[in-house]
């Protein structure tokens, strides 16, 4: 299950030297795991409509090459695993032709409710959206 999409770097996107800050990056992926998600038929809004959301709790990315302005940028999602609590979630940003990597990056979430409090497995639209991507794995989502 994967989703992927075109960003152009613009100024807002990068530094005073024309290299993009790394937090441009983090929008990026987060905009990557939402189009992911509608792409499946949910908003994140109807989600929180029925409690459900779905924070990042762990991030590990790894920076290997800079983007800099006027570049296109390709960002790669795919759930690479779903237990119980959580999805993880496997995300690139390379270059539009994808011959050089700016930044590979696991990216984990739980589902709360808005209060705070971690649901005891994952609710079943969440499920739903995962099986929507995978139906093979929906045995395992089960």
């Amino acid at each position: 299950m994967s989703h992927a999409f075109k960003q152009k770097v613009y100024y807002s996107d990068t530094d005073a030297y024309g290299v993009v800050w790394h937090g441009s990056y983090l929008r990026w992926l987060e905009m990557g795991r939402v189009m992911m998600i509608e792409q499946a038929g949910h908003k994140i809004s109807k989600l929180a409509d029925e409690d459900i959301v779905l924070p990042v709790v762990e991030l590990n990315i790894k920076y290997k090459n800079s983007a800099k302005l006027d570049d296109t940028v390709l960002i790669k999602t795919e759930v690479s695993n779903c237990e119980k609590f959580y999805i993880t979630f496997q995300q690139t940003i390379t270059d539009e032709k994808e011959e050089k990597t700016y930044i590979s990056a696991s990216v984990k979430v739980v589902a709360i409710d808005k209060s705070g409090k971690l649901y005891r497995s994952l609710p079943e639209p969440v499920l739903d959206i995962l099986k929507q991507y995978n139906s093979e794995k929906s045995a395992v989502l089960a």
